[in-house]
C-alpha cells in the first residue's frame, strides 16, 4: 500500500459540524458501493490544505510564539485511501495492499463501524467481496479479500466466551473473516489494581502474534475522538506535559517483544496499529452504523465506576450537554497533536544529526552538532528520552528531576564528570575533550535486569515480515519531512499541564468555562487517583521471578541478550585445524572446560575481564597458560600446546579491538563462561577460548532508534 495511493485528507470537527444524511442501508454482502458512499458521506467533512515548508530542526527559535486557533489546518501523514474522491484512481491496487486485521473487542457498536468502514475499503480496493486470486489461501467466496476481524476473549468474566461466538458470528454475516484469539492466565486472574494494564498487554501480545503468523501489516482499532478526551482528561489528572495530553497516535509501530526466526535469520517483527476513527466522535459513529442498517449495542462493562475512564465519560457527558466543551476539548488536543508532531519531527532529524550509533551496542552524541544551549526543554527532553531508552531498550518515559537531571547535564559543555539516569551511564566520550557525550548501559540496570531482559530465541519458523510495512515507514518518513507543521505551533515552550490549559486560553483555543471545567476534572480525578495509589497495595501481589543467577546456552541455541545482543553458539560438525580434541556427540572440544551438561553461562563484562585478556596475552609458556586459563591436563602434548597458542592469539587481537571501545561501554558486552567462571568467549570482540566453540555476537536491538514510525496527525 502506497501512501500516495492511501492518502487520507484532514477534518476539522471542532469547526465543521457533522453531516451524515446516509439514507442507504449497507447489505453486507453487497459490493461495498452503498457502504463507501456512507464512508465518503461521513468525511465529506475532511479537506485537503496546502503543503508547509519543513523548519530546522529543534531550535527554539525556530518556533513561532504565537499560534492562530482559527489558521488552517496542515495535512497528516496519510492512513487510509481516499475516499472523498468517487474516481478508482485514488485507491491502491490489490498488489499494493498490505492484509488488514481489524481488533473486535465486543459487540459494541464501535465495531461494527470499522467493520462497515473498512470491509467498502477491502471491496474498493480489491474489487469485490470474496474475490479469487491465484495465490493459495484466499477467502471463502462471500468474504471480503485480505481483512481479518479478530475477537480477544480475555476470559475474565464468565459470560465473555459466549460474547465473544457472537461477535465473530456478526463479523462473518458482514462479510468479514473472523477468529477467536482467547487469553490464558497460568498464574490466576490478574489483580484488580492492574486489571486493564495486564489485559491490554495480553491482548496486544495475542493481536501480534496472529498477525506475524498470518503476514499481516496493518491492524485498525475502533478508538474514536471521544476516547482522545477521555484519555486527555486522564493524562490531566496525573500532571501529565503537552506531549501526553496530545493522547493516542493515529498511528504507530508495534513491535513483538522477542526476534522471530523468518527462516534464515532472527528478525525484528512489527505492524502497523492504526486509528483511523480518532476524529470520528460516538456520535458519528453512532449514525454511521444506524445509516448502515446495523444495531449500535453499547459494551455493558462502560458502566463500571471501578475504571477511572468510566467515571470520566460520564462526567464528560454531563459538562457537555450541548457539545460545545467537548468541542473546545478536542480542539486543544489537536493543538496538543500539533506539537507532538513538531517535536518528534524534530527530534527525528536531530537524532540523524548528532547521534551516532557503535556495533557496540552504545550511543554517541555530538554536542557540537546538537547546540543543546539553544535547544527547547520540551525538544530537548523528548530527544534525550529517545536515546536513552534505545540504549536501555526499557521505553519508559523519562520524566520529573531525572530529566532536568540530563538536560542540565547535556547543557553544561563541556561535557564533565558522568551521570547515571534511566538505565544509563553517561560521561565525555574519549578524546573528545568535552564536546561529545557516551551514553551505554548502567552498571546498575544490567546488574539488576541481564536475567529479566534476557530469552532464548525459537527455530519456529515464521513468515517473512510483511515487505509493504517498511515501505509505508519510508514513504511516511518522506511525506511528514515535506510538510513540518511548526510554523504555527502552540505550546512549544509551554511543558507542564497548568501551563498548556493556560496558554490554550490566553490563545482563545478554550474559554473560561472549559478551563474551569478541565480544573474541576482535572482535582477531581486526581484525588480520585492520589486515594487508589494510596490503597493500591492492598491488590497487588509482589512481582516474583524465577530464582535464576545465570543465564546459560547450549550449542545450536540462540538467545537474545538484554534485548541487545543477538547471539548464536553454532554447533560444529569438524574440527578445525586439528587443534582441538573435538567430542562430536557434545559439539565441543575436551579442552574447553565447559559445564558438564554441555553448556556455558551468559553474563555482561566485569573490570577483571579485560585484565584476563591482558594477562592471556602476556603469557609465554604453555604452563603458565594452563594456569590462568585453569585448563586440565595430566600431559602437555602438541595438541595442547596449540590449542594454548590458539588463545593467547585470540587473547591478543581481542585487546586490540577492546582498546578501540570505552571502558565504561565495555561493560555492556557479553561474556560466555562455564560454571566456574572461567572465561570461554567474548563474542562481540572475537575472543574464543578454542575454534571449537563457534559463538556469533550481533547488536541488534529490539525497538529500533525512535521506537519505530508514529503519527499522530
Amino acid at each position: 500500500m502506497t501512501l500516495e495511493a492511501a492518502a487520507a485528507v484532514k477534518k476539522t470537527p471542532s469547526r465543521i459540524p457533522f453531516h451524515a444524511p446516509v439514507t442507504s442501508p449497507v447489505h453486507s454482502t453487497s459490493g461495498g458501493l452503498e457502504a463507501l458512499e456512507v464512508w465518503r458521506t461521513t468525511t465529506s467533512r475532511w479537506r485537503e490544505v496546502s503543503v508547509v515548508a519543513a523548519p530546522s530542526p529543534l531550535h527554539a527559535s525556530h518556533f513561532a510564539a504565537s499560534y492562530d486557533a482559527a489558521a488552517p489546518i496542515p495535512p497528516h501523514p496519510p492512513l487510509l485511501p481516499r475516499i472523498t474522491n468517487p474516481s478508482p484512481v485514488a485507491w491502491p491496487s490489490p498488489a499494493s495492499t498490505p492484509t488488514t486485521a481489524l481488533l473486535l473487542g465486543s459487540l459494541a457498536g464501535r465495531t461494527l463501524c470499522l467493520c462497515v468502514l473498512a470491509a467498502a475499503w477491502k471491496k474498493a480496493v480489491e474489487g469485490g467481496p470474496g474475490r479469487k486470486s491465484e495465490e493459495a489461501g484466499s477467502v471463502a467466496p462471500g468474504f471480503v479479500e485480505g481483512l481479518l476481524g479478530v475477537v480477544v476473549d480475555h476470559g475474565l468474566r464468565l459470560e465473555s466466551a459466549q460474547e465473544a461466538q457472537l461477535v465473530r458470528d456478526r463479523v462473518h454475516r458482514m462479510g468479514v473473516m473472523c477468529e477467536i484469539a482467547t487469553c490464558e492466565w497460568p498464574n490466576g486472574r490478574p489483580n484488580l489494581g492492574h486489571l486493564q494494564e495486564a489485559a491490554r498487554e495480553m491482548r496486544y501480545q495475542k493481536l501480534l502474534d496472529i498477525c506475524i503468523k498470518q503476514q499481516i501489516g496493518v491492524l485498525l482499532i475502533a478508538h474514536h475522538s471521544d476516547d482522545q478526551a477521555e484519555l486527555f482528561v486522564l493524562r490531566l489528572s496525573r500532571n501529565s506535559g503537552v506531549l501526553g495530553l496530545a493522547g493516542t497516535a493515529f498511528v504507530s509501530q508495534l513491535f513483538a517483544p522477542n526476534l522471530k526466526y523468518d527462516g534464515h535469520n532472527f528478525c525484528r517483527y512489527g505492524i502497523l496499529l492504526v486509528r483511523p476513527m480518532l476524529e470520528f466522535s460516538k456520535n458519528d459513529m453512532y449514525k454511521i452504523c444506524q445509516g448502515s442498517n446495523h444495531l449500535w449495542v453499547e459494551d455493558p462493562t462502560n458502566n463500571s465506576m471501578q475504571y477511572a475512564r468510566n467515571r470520566i465519560r460520564a462526567s464528560l457527558r454531563c459538562l457537555s450537554p450541548d457539545g460545545a466543551f467537548q468541542s473546545e476539548l478536542q480542539k486543544l488536543i489537536y493543538a496538543c497533536r500539533l506539537t507532538r508532531v513538531c517535536v518528534g519531527n524534530a527530534c527525528n532529524t536531530a537524532i540523524k544529526q548528532s547521534v551516532t550509533i557503535a556495533e557496540y551496542g552504545y550511543a554517541v552524541i555530538d554536542l557540537e552538532k546538537l547546540d543543546p544551549q539553544n535547544v527547547d526543554d520540551l525538544c530537548l527532553s523528548q530527544y534525550l528520552a529517545c536515546v536513552l531508552q534505545f540504549v536501555s531498550q526499557r521505553h519508559r518515559p523519562i520524566r520529573g528531576r531525572a530529566a532536568r537531571l540530563f538536560m542540565d547535564y547535556i547543557r553544561n559543555t563541556p561535557c564533565k564528570g558522568a551521570l547515571s539516569v534511566a538505565g544509563c551511564y553517561l560521561c565525555a566520550f574519549p578524546r573528545s575533550k568535552g564536546t561529545k557525550v557516551l551514553v551505554c548501559c548502567s552498571a546498575d540496570l544490567m546488574e539488576s535486569f541481564s536475567i529479566e531482559m534476557s530469552y532464548k530465541c525459537s527455530y519456529e519458523e515464521q513468515p517473512p515480515p510483511v515487505p509493504e510495512i517498511d515501505h509505508v515507514v519510508l514513504e511516511a518518513h518522506l511525506h511528514s519531512n515535506q510538510f513540518l507543521p511548526c510554523s504555527s505551533i502552540p505550546f512549544a515552550s509551554y511543558k507542564s499541564s497548568a501551563d498548556v490549559l493556560n496558554r490554550a486560553k490566553d490563545l482563545n483555543i478554550i474559554g473560561d468555562i472549559s478551563l474551569e471545567k478541565l480544573l474541576s476534572l482535572q482535582a477531581e480525578e486526581n484525588q480520585k487517583f492520589t486515594t487508589e495509589h494510596k490503597h493500591e497495595e492492598q491488590y497487588l501481589e509482589k512481582t516474583s521471578f524465577p530464582d535464576v543467577k545465570v543465564f546459560c546456552l547450549w550449542p545450536g541455541e540462540t538467545c537474545h541478550f538484554m534485548r541487545r545482543f543477538l547471539i548464536t553458539w553454532n554447533a560444529l560438525e569438524a574440527v578445525p585445524n586439528g587443534i582441538c580434541s573435538y567430542d562430536s556427540k557434545k559439539s565441543i572440544c575436551q579442552h574447553c572446560a565447559v559445564n558438564q551438561d554441555g553448556s556455558i553461562a551468559v553474563r555482561h563484562m566485569f573490570d577483571t575481564d579485560w585484565l584476563f585478556l591482558a594477562e592471556i596475552s602476556r603469557v609465554h609458556s604453555v604452563e603458565e597458560n594452563q594456569n590462568v586459563s585453569k585448563f586440565s591436563s595430566k600431559k602437555l602434548d602438541d595438541e595442547l600446546l596449540e590449542h594454548s597458542r590458539y588463545l593467547q592469539l585470540s587473547a591478543t587481537k581481542a585487546l586490540d579491538v577492546l582498546r578501540s571501545i570505552p571502558a565504561s561501554a565495555r561493560r555492556a558486552l557479553p561474556v560466555l563462561t562455564n560454571s566456574q567462571g572461567d572465561i570461554l568467549s567474548i563474542p562481540s570482540i572475537g575472543f574464543q577460548c578454542c575454534p571449537s566453540l563457534s559463538i556469533k555476537a550481533v547488536f541488534h536491538p529490539r525497538v529500533p532508534l525512535g521506537g519505530g514510525h508514529t503519527s499522530y496527525l
